[in-house]
Parts: structure tokens; C-alpha cells; sequence
């Protein structure tokens, strides 16, 4: 493999070892290199990593991250508004001037993202923050529906009402029923249907992460490469390297 792809054994080994680290591969010494089913027993970063390729994101992949976001957008909003209840009126006091879809998506980020630092949870942040650009570029796509845009400027002028009575409860009352409704705008707009990722989808994901290996193998031109090295490899879950 290290020959096909034109790299050294150390290089290969060395991109492998992150694959490892992040959920896409299992290494074991002496035994064979095994791709893992990365929906299973992948971790953030390779969340993360999907994101940053959305043409090769099953069909499904935004209800689903719809449907976390409303298991976890009324807990932290709860607890923002308890713990910081003026400063989010203030902030929400600008979606009145609010007008386009790109204006909609850049707020409704910089709310939430407010929203998760002001709860007092890190991690919500930390989750948040592994979706920036990939939240952005869905949203945009969301709010170009006139009712979108019409329900989220409802939520936002009665959560700075919430806050501004410090009405933990109530912001996550809104939070929970806007995070539904979201859900079936999105399935109106978008047409989802269900569909399993493919061996090819995952091969490119390989090929994206081994590029960020290091500094040398991000100069190789590896996609072509890659292809041919690994395509037999990806199309068999367990087949080994």
C-alpha cells in the first residue's frame, strides 16, 4: 500500500494511527487493520470531519442532527436564561432587524452558541462548535422558506420575553416546541428520505483524513491514488488493510 500510494511506511503508519485514534480504524499489533462502521464506534472528531463534506452526507444526516439538537437546545437554554437571563434579552433585542436568509443563519448561530456558553456546560459549546460552518450552510438553505424565517423571529421575540421575565421554564417550553416545528419545516422543504452511507462515501472520507496527516502527506495528490489502493478495501467492512 505505501508503494501504491508513493509514501513511506511511516507516513502510512502515521495516518493510520489517527484514523485509529479517531474511531475509523481498529490497529491492533499482529492482528489486521479492520475499517470500523464509524456510525458505531466513531467519536467527534469524526463527526466533525463529516461535516466538513456535506455532498457526501446521507440524505437523512440533517433530521438527525435536527433531532439532537432538539434532545439538547431546551436543556441549555433552560439553564442560560437562569444564569443569564439580561444579557440574552439584549442579544435577542437584534433579531428585529433581521431580513435575509444569510442574516436568519448567522444569528440563529451566534444565539445558540451564546445559548451553550452561558448555560455554564462546556460541552455543549464544545458539540456546538464541531458543526460551525456545516450549521451555517444548512441554516442558510432552512431560512430561505419564508416560514422558517416567520417561525424563528416568533421564537426569538418570545424567548427575549422569557428572559426578560427570567423565565427559565418557559424558555425551554419555546426552545423544545421552535426545535419540533424546525424538524418539520426541514422535512417539508427538503424531501428527506433514508439511505445508508456507501463504501464509496466512506473512501472519501478516508482519503480526506489521511491528507490531514501531516504536513508532507498534505502536498501528495492522493485522491486517485487512494481510489485505486483502497477502493476493494471499503466496499467490505472488515476486510483487512
Amino acid at each position: 500500500l505505501p508503494a501504491q500510494l508513493g509514501v513511506t511506511r511511516p507516513t502510512l503508519r502515521e495516518a493510520l494511527q489517527r484514523l485509529a485514534r479517531d474511531g475509523w480504524l481498529t490497529v491492533a499489533h499482529g492482528k489486521p487493520t479492520l475499517v470500523n462502521n464509524f456510525w458505531e464506534e466513531g467519536g467527534l472528531n469524526v463527526l466533525g470531519k463529516l461535516v466538513e463534506h456535506p455532498a457526501y452526507l446521507p440524505p437523512n444526516f440533517v433530521a438527525q442532527l435536527l433531532e439532537v439538537r432538539l434532545h439538547l437546545a431546551p436543556a441549555y437554554t433552560r439553564a442560560a436564561v437562569a444564569r443569564a437571563a439580561p444579557e440574552l434579552a439584549e442579544f435577542l433585542a437584534a433579531a428585529e432587524a433581521l431580513t435575509s436568509p444569510v442574516d436568519y443563519a448567522r444569528f440563529d448561530w451566534q444565539l445558540h452558541h451564546l445559548l451553550t456558553v452561558r448555560s455554564g456546560n462546556p460541552i455543549y459549546t464544545l458539540i456546538l462548535n464541531g458543526f460551525r460552518g456545516f450549521y451555517e450552510e444548512i441554516a442558510r438553505r432552512y431560512f430561505a422558506a419564508p416560514e422558517a424565517r416567520r417561525l424563528s423571529t416568533e421564537f426569538y421575540a418570545e424567548l427575549r420575553a422569557a428572559a426578560q421575565a427570567a423565565d427559565a421554564d418557559e424558555a425551554e417550553t419555546l426552545a423544545r416546541d421552535v426545535m419540533r416545528r424546525s424538524i418539520i419545516t426541514w422535512a417539508a422543504r427538503a424531501r428527506i428520505t433514508f439511505s445508508n452511507v456507501s463504501a464509496s462515501y466512506f473512501m472519501y472520507c478516508l482519503q480526506v483524513s489521511i491528507s490531514l496527516g501531516n504536513s508532507s502527506w498534505r502536498c501528495l495528490r492522493i485522491t486517485s491514488m487512494l481510489d485505486q489502493a483502497c477502493r476493494t478495501l471499503f466496499f467490505t467492512r472488515t476486510r483487512a488493510l
